[in-house]
């Protein structure tokens, strides 16, 4: 019972890790269309929200199996 724990809480983690990168691309695809000349600038940005995104998300994961313990 414990294991379907654990993999629950690392699908809700990356599950949330999903939608955050998808508000993140959606949203700087918004920004580029209404800002061409500072692409570059919103295309960094982006890929280091996505980058702690998915550092959270694989913590997440982790934490969820590490609780897979049972003693």
């Amino acid at each position: 019972m414990v294991g379907s724990i654990a993999a629950i809480g690392a699908g809700i983690a990356v599950i949330g890790a999903g939608l955050g990168i998808g508000q993140v691309g959606g949203k700087a695809m918004e920004g580029i269309a209404r800002q061409p000349e500072a692409a570059s600038k919103i295309q960094t940005a982006m890929i280091i929200a996505a980058a702690l995104i998915e550092g959270v998300a694989l913590f997440g994961v982790v934490v969820a199996f590490l609780g897979n313990n049972p003693q």
